[in-house]
Formats: structure tokens, C-alpha cells, sequence
């Protein structure tokens, strides 16, 4: 991965190699962490975050979810995170919260631990190439599903949870695709490996509802505005596994990967094999929203000011 200078960690800004955490932390053993994935843009605002605030009061609702007090406000981790963009001299990059039990306690029991706060912020593209989003990706249903509600929590995007898409990930990538459709308990589908599914069928802009042990994704609720903007309606139910192969269009959506679509699934083609025109449509709102432009959804953007009054990228 590309290095920044700078990480903050417990409220304070050290440099990017001195960022440490003792081997006996707790969240290293048992995955007692929640994060968020969060991207900045260089668009029309200047540097700006993209739906800032609501991704950090969903760390905030993943962390109440896994009995932990997070020691800063959203507010204040929204302020430390635009000071590191500005400090970093980034103009747009990737951004990584992530809260997580620390050292002091070992066992199943992570209540004595302190809970640690980590900020750090890079340059990182596409999650699934650019290619991919170009030209849409091939995708594999995978063997491992993904965990039931009464087993874990989807609607936490914690650490530990994200063995279960590891597996998945790795699944398809040895089987020469490159990512995974998980179907839940029930044997519907319910997302990728790391993001969101949509299909388009017969005219229907169709979603995996939130019962189908999917996480609530902030992308996800950024295709439902743009669709209604776009006068599309979205509807959200159970698709079953058929459904992948018969639709019209795929496509995935989550804060790294963006907007990508789907043009293969183990190994038939979807619809005609290359992109269709709602994917289309959709990643071009999505890619106008992120960067500022047409005025459309400006509240959806938390620009960036150094200490100077400058722009993160004339920092």
C-alpha cells in the first residue's frame, strides 16, 4: 500500500512508521474492532469527504452494537480526520477509522479493555481496478455464506466479522475471478465479499433487503437518491440465485469499490455481457455526487481546509 506521513491515534498526529500497537492488544486476538471505509475527492469544492459524518456515526452504531464507548465524538473525529487529509497534502485519498479494544486484558471477556481510536488516510484507487469498472468484473457465487443475523451482526461492520468475506474473497480469486457473491442462510443472495449488490430485471432496479444479512451501506444509500434523481425506483426483496444469471444487469456499489459492474457470473454471461445502460447511468450520478458536480447533493460533501484556509491539495 501507498504510505501517507501522517496517522492519528488517541488524539494525537504521529508519523506514519511510529503508528504501533502492542502484540497483546486485544483486538489483534479476537477482532474486537469496527471501522469505516470513507473516501475524499478532489472535485469541484476542492478536497472534500464524501458522506462524512454518516459514516462516522455508523462506526459509532457499530461500536454501541459491540458493547464499546468510543472516546470521541463524531464531530471530533470528523475534525481530526479533515486536519490529517490537510496535514498529509492529500488531494484525494482513502480513509480508514477504525476503533478497537486495546492492551490491558486477555480472554473472550473485552469489557476492562480500553477502546483505542485510529485514524489514517492514503492514496488508493479503485478497489476493483479501473478496468473493472470499465468494463465490469467476473464474479463467482461463493461457497461460504454469509453469517446469519443470530449468529453475528451484518449491520456492524466490525473486524471479526470480515473473516467470513475474506474466505469468500480468497475463493473466488484462486478460481480466477475477481470477487464473490455471498448468499445468506437461506440461500438468498445477500452481497459481495465487500460491497453491495444491485440487478436490473425486467426494468426493476432490484436490492437484497436488509434481511438478507446485509450491511447497511453508506454507497448503498447513495444509489437510492441518485436512482430516485435518475427517476428509478428501487426495490428491495429477496433474489433468489437464478435470478444473478437471468438479469439484465449487475452491479456492486461500497466506498472503495465504488460503482462497479458485473458482467459474469460462474461463467454466463449478464445480459450482454458488457455494462448496461442503468449501471451506466447510476456511475455517472455517483461519480458527479463525489466529486461536486452539477450541484446536485452538495451536503453529501465535507471539503477539506488547512490551518492556512487552503485546499487539502494546495496544502
Amino acid at each position: 500500500m501507498e504510505q501517507a506521513e501522517f496517522i492519528w491515534m488517541n488524539g494525537e498526529v504521529v508519523p506514519w512508521a511510529e503508528a504501533k500497537v502492542h502484540v497483546l492488544t486485544h483486538g489483534l486476538h479476537y477482532g474486537t474492532s469496527v471501522f469505516e471505509g470513507i473516501r475524499a475527492y478532489d472535485g469541484e469544492l476542492g478536497t472534500a469527504v464524501f458522506r462524512h459524518t454518516e459514516h462516522l456515526e455508523r462506526l459509532h452504531e457499530s461500536a454501541r452494537l459491540f458493547y464499546m464507548d468510543i472516546p470521541y465524538s463524531v464531530e471530533e473525529l470528523r475534525l481530526a480526520t479533515l486536519d490529517l487529509i490537510a496535514r498529509n497534502g492529500l488531494a484525494h485519498c482513502y480513509i480508514r477509522p477504525l476503533a478497537t479494544r486495546g492492551y490491558g486484558v486477555m480472554g473472550l471477556n473485552p469489557l476492562e479493555a480500553p477502546v483505542d481510536v485510529v485514524i489514517a488516510v492514503w492514496p488508493w484507487g479503485s478497489y476493483l481496478g479501473d478496468e473493472g469498472k470499465q468494463k465490469g468484473i467476473r464474479a463467482k457465487v461463493s461457497s461460504w455464506r454469509r453469517f446469519a443475523p443470530d449468529a453475528l451482526i451484518p449491520h456492524a461492520k466490525a473486524s471479526g466479522q470480515y473473516l467470513n468475506s475474506v474466505l469468500a474473497k480468497v475463493e473466488s480469486l484462486k478460481g480466477g475471478y475477481d470477487e464473490a457473491i455471498m448468499l445468506d442462510a437461506q440461500g438468498v443472495v445477500s452481497e459481495g465479499s465487500g460491497e453491495n449488490i444491485f440487478i436490473v430485471r425486467n426494468g426493476q432496479l432490484i436490492e437484497p433487503p436488509q434481511t438478507a444479512s446485509v450491511l447497511d451501506g453508506i454507497s448503498r444509500r447513495t444509489i437510492h437518491a441518485l436512482a430516485a434523481d435518475a427517476g428509478l425506483e428501487v426495490t428491495s426483496r429477496d433474489i433468489a440465485r437464478a435470478e444473478l444469471y437471468l438479469a439484465d444487469e449487475v452491479f456492486l456499489t461500497g466506498t472503495a469499490a465504488e460503482v462497479v459492474p458485473v458482467r459474469e457470473i460462474d461463467d454466463r454471461p449478464i445480459g450482454s455481457g458488457e455494462p448496461g445502460p442503468v449501471t451506466r447511468k447510476l456511475q455517472e450520478l455517483y461519480d458527479d455526487a463525489v466529486h461536486g458536480r452539477g450541484g446536485l447533493h452538495l451536503e453529501w460533501l465535507d471539503p477539506v481546509v488547512s490551518p492556512a484556509g487552503a485546499s487539502a491539495a494546495d496544502a
